[in-house]
Formats: C-alpha cells, sequence, structure tokens
C-alpha cells in the first residue's frame, strides 16, 4: 500500500522515517521563488588569492534569471567544490545558496549513486548500474540536505522548483517540512521503461519522494506515462487512465492531495544563439575553420559530452565504413568531433575515452595523409562562440545518442543556421526527434540506418535542405527554454487546489504566480505531441 501523505524520506538509513522540524523563515524575508539544482549558477574556482566565483552557461539559469531577480528569488546548489563551506551571497543580483559536499559525499552520492547508478539506469541500461547501499545512504543525506536548505529560505508560500535526478527525495522531504509551500520537479533525463526501473532497489523510495511535488514534469509523454504507471504498481495509488497528450497531464491521488504529471520539452535560448551565429566575426571565424580543415567539400561535425549514451563511437564506426567502401572520399571529407571531458574519475568513462581515441587512430592510420586527417579530434571545453563557428562550418552535424533526453546540440546547430544551410542527422532516441522530423533520424543501434543517413545529408539537394532546415528552425525558435519555463510555471500554479481532470483545461492566468511569470498554455511548447503516450523510452536532457 502507499506511505501515508505525512511520512517522509529522511535521516542516513536510508529508509522512510525519522523526524523532522519545519524550516520556517525565522525573522528575514525569505525568497518567493526558489530553484533547487545540483548545481548553482556559478562555479567555484579556488586561487591564489582566495575564491572567485564564474558564472556558468546554460539555458536554465538563462530562462529562470529574471524570474529570480524579479520575484525575490533563490538558487540552492552544490558549489562544484569538495569540502567548500561558503555562506549564501549574491552574484550579479542572484540570491545564491550553497550546499556543502565533502570529498566523501561527491564520491558516493554523486560519482557513485548519481552517475553510476541512475544515469546508466535512466538510460536503457547502455553501461550496467551499480547498487552499492553506501551510495544510497549518501544520497539521502545530500537530499535531506538539499531539503532543509530549501526550506529555510523559501518564504511563507513559495514556489519552489527542484532540478533532476541527482534530486529525487527532495520533494517529499521539503513537503515534510513546508506544508505550505508549492513544489515543482522537473527530470531532465528519461525516465526508463517500467521493466528497467524496477531493478532498482529503492524504487519505492524514488518515486514516493517524487510524489512530494505538486507537478512533476517530463519531456515527452512517453516518460510521464511511465511515472503514471510506476505510481500505480508500487504505490498502490489511482491514478489518471487516459493516455497523457498534448495538454492533459495525468493525475496521482496521494491521500487528499493531487499531484499532477505532464510533458514540458525543453529547449534552448535560441534567439541568442541566432543572433550571434549572424555576427560578422563568427562568420568570418567559420570560414577560417573551414580553411584550418583544408577547405574539404563537406564538414561532419559532432559536439558531445563524452559519455557512453552519445554514441561517438558509433558514428566513427559508420564513417570508417564508409571510407572504406569508397561512398565518401577522403580526400575532400572529413569528420571534427569535439568530446568534452566527463566525469573522468568513473571508470567506464576512462574505458570508453580509450576506446573511442583508438578508433579514431586507426581510420587516421588508414585515410589520413600528412597534415590532413580524416578524423580531426578536441577533448577539451570549447568556448560557445567557437562552437557556433563549428556549426556554421560544418555541412552535416551528426547527432547519434543511443539514448537521450532532449539533446539541445541539435537544437543549437538549427537555430544557428540563418542561412538554412547545413544538414541535421539525428537519433530516433533523442527527445529532440519528436520535433526536429525533418532531419535524416536514424538507429544508431543499426549501423546500416546511421550510414544511410549520413550519405542522404552529405547528398541532398540544396534546395530540400533549405526547405527543411527552415521548417526545423521554425520550431526551434518559436519553442524556446523561456516558453519551457513558463510553460512549467504556469501549469504548477495551476495545479494547486485542483483535485480532478474536471480541473485541468486551459485556465486564465494564476495571480499567484512568481513574480514576472505570464501565463502560458501547455499546448503552446507540446503542440508537436499528437500520438498517445506509450510505455518504453521517454526522454528528457540534462546531467549537470
Amino acid at each position: 500500500m502507499a506511505e501515508s501523505e505525512g511520512s517522509a524520506i529522511v535521516g542516513g538509513s536510508g529508509r522512510p522515517g525519522g523526524s523532522a522540524q519545519p524550516a520556517v523563515p525565522d525573522g528575514a524575508a525569505g525568497s518567493d521563488f526558489v530553484v533547487v539544482a545540483n548545481r548553482l549558477p556559478v562555479d567555484m574556482q579556488k586561487t591564489a588569492d582566495g575564491i572567485e566565483w564564474r558564472r556558468s552557461p546554460g539555458g536554465l539559469v538563462t530562462a529562470l534569471e529574471p524570474i529570480l531577480r524579479s520575484g525575490q528569488g533563490a538558487w540552492v546548489g552544490w558549489p562544484g567544490v569538495a569540502d567548500a563551506d561558503v555562506e549564501p551571497f549574491e552574484d550579479d543580483g542572484l540570491r545564491l545558496v550553497p550546499v556543502p559536499l565533502s570529498a566523501e559525499e561527491v564520491e558516493n552520492y554523486y560519482e557513485g549513486f548519481s552517475n553510476a547508478t541512475l544515469w546508466p539506469l535512466y538510460h536503457d541500461v547502455i553501461v550496467r548500474p551499480i547498487y552499492h547501499r553506501h551510495w544510497w545512504n549518501a544520497y539521502v543525506e545530500v537530499n535531506r540536505r538539499f531539503a532543509e536548505k530549501a526550506a529555510q529560505v523559501a518564504a511563507p508560500g513559495a514556489t519552489v522548483w527542484i532540478q533532476d535526478y541527482q534530486l529525487q527525495l527532495v520533494p517529499k522531504m521539503l513537503r515534510k517540512l513546508r506544508k505550505d509551500l508549492t513544489i515543482g520537479f522537473f527530470l531532465h533525463i528519461p525516465l526508463p521503461p517500467v521493466e528497467l526501473f524496477m531493478q532498482l532497489p529503492w524504487r519505492s523510495e524514488i518515486v514516493e519522494g517524487l510524489l512530494g511535488a505538486d507537478l512533476v514534469g517530463f519531456h515527452l509523454p512517453g516518460g510521464a506515462q511511465n511515472f503514471l504507471i510506476l505510481a500505480k504498481r508500487l504505490g498502490g495509488y489511482t491514478v489518471s487512465k487516459s493516455a497523457i497528450t498534448r495538454s492533459k497531464p495525468g493525475i496521482v491521488q496521494v491521500g487528499f492531495r493531487f499531484v499532477h504529471v505532464g510533458a514540458f520539452p525543453i529547449s534552448i535560448d535560441s534567439g541568442s544563439m541566432d543572433e550571434v551565429s549572424r555576427s560578422r566575426s563568427i562568420r568570418e571565424r567559420a570560414k577560417q575553420i573551414r580553411k584550418e580543415l583544408g577547405n574539404p567539400r563537406k564538414i561532419l561535425l559532432g559536439i558531445d559530452r563524452l559519455d557512453y549514451t552519445k554514441g561517438i563511437d558509433v558514428r566513427l564506426a559508420a564513417f570508417q565504413e564508409l571510407l572504406e567502401e569508397g561512398e565518401l572520399d577522403p580526400a575532400d571529407t572529413v569528420m571534427l568531433q569535439v568530446a568534452t571531458p566527463s566525469r573522468e574519475r568513473v571508470e567506464s568513462y576512462r574505458v570508453l575515452r580509450g576506446e573511442i581515441e583508438g578508433r579514431i587512430g586507426r581510420i587516421n592510420g588508414d585515410f589520413g595523409e600528412i597534415g590532413r586527417p580524416a578524423v580531426h579530434y578536441i577533448h577539451r571545453p570549447i568556448p560557445r562562440d567557437e562552437l557556433i563557428a563549428f556549426f556554421l562550418a560544418a555541412d552535416v552535424m551528426v547527432v547519434t545518442p543511443l539514448r537521450d533526453g532532449m539533446n539541445l546540440v541539435a537544437k543549437e546547430y538549427v537555430a544557428c543556421r540563418s542561412d538554412l544551410g547545413g544538414a541535421l542527422v539525428l537519433s530516433e532516441f533523442t527527445g529532440a526527434a519528436a520535433e526536429l522530423r525533418q532531419a535524416y533520424l536514424c538507429n544508431p543501434h543499426d549501423l546500416n540506418s546511421v550510414k544511410d543517413a549520413l550519405v542522404r545529408a552529405v547528398r541532398q539537394d540544396r534546395e530540400f535542405g533549405r526547405r527543411t532546415m527552415r521548417a526545423m528552425r521554425r520550431q526551434v525558435l518559436t519553442h524556446d527554454v523561456d516558453l519551457w519555463a513558463r510553460s512549467f510555471l504556469s501549469a504548477l500554479a495551476r495545479s494547486r487546489g485542483q483535485g480532478t481532470e474536471a480541473h485541468l483545461t486551459a485556465q486564465p492566468a494564476d495571480p499567484s504566480l512568481p513574480a514576472g511569470i505570464e501565463h502560458a498554455a501547455v499546448t503552446e511548447l507540446v503542440e508537436y505531441v499528437d500520438e498517445p503516450a506509450t510505455v518504453g523510452p521517454g526522454s528528457e536532457a540534462g546531467e549537470r
């Protein structure tokens, strides 16, 4: 049977129970809008002169910054350095509230449970997840600390928006501490098919944790539908029977409370990227990049974190076979692969790097010439403007994840191509594939499918390419990250006090929305989702 609504997951034992004291703000005015994420929007850098904070680029902070500024907002997160005990501070007008983590907690909560248990499990077990009880205990303890910090900084009746897989227990813990809050949660990565999720020894605790929210958001209806099934199967809760579509969220009844479950595909700050890509300096840099690569007829581009979910090895294998078969000529076709470092202390990532770099070496050994490798490889972070220049220089953007949330790189490429040039090869197993249907879609588990998509993209007719790029740009520029944030927060505000499906129709703007938020119907953001959801690969994004 389902746990009663009043219980919470607290303490280091990893089991429900324990007592917690309410953490209502004492004296000082709290924040009306609180974002809770694994990381702060700034990175802490220790220098010889002390501590320096550097702004982290990202669409989430871009979308939420106006709300945070206008509504006495606060951002709760880890500063990114172990054993850093930092007091809350303001950075460029933003109130930032650090949550300290010890080196052991970083190892067990972050590198362990978050990235060696949940990440592979939620990405369809591409790599086998590891289930350690001491990792789980650390996850519970760190989530408790995040919940307590959020409870301390939130004003009475505030809205709290919790982000991503590292903090799935926080909604219930926070509700136990502060029943006056409106709580939203968004999962930036896929929720796996039910059969895979059931592997998790702490499956019920995770579902119960998420059900502490008023609104639980996923990228696509498939993930939301999977969650409804899990709530019914693991908690015995009553859930709405109709499929989640366009503007109709699902409902889970938790005691006398109703949790809404919906689909909100994330996007990018597409207008900003489009503007930057039009600058003369960026376009000149793109021409220079082509020259540095030898002015080939076609440039294929991959930009990814070095992660086993991204399918970098798949595209390299496809490129290698096309060179061997003579379908592509190494004299006039090159590949540029940017693979930014990621989780280098995790063994599976170290192994992956060795395999990818070994394959690149073999391709260049077989097909490269002096001063003209077939694959140009970069393994380091690249500045944003340089990446945009890469997008403009590339004839074919290759995005082949075996499983991905949304994959914002695909949208970034489209946003930057105001010239209507270029072609996008895109894995079917990305959330972006539901929107960018004019791309050359492929199954990354089928090497022939990837090869066929690459050949068609390289050989596409110019006018056909312009038409498809125009259609994709219309989608990306209209459905940007600001619309995503406004849609979620509008739906979160409407979810308060609504108990039945009859209340889920579009309504006027809620006056209790955080300052700076305007009403935005969910249908604006997910209008491209026509088909009913099915149990299976849903998709989401993000890993910070």
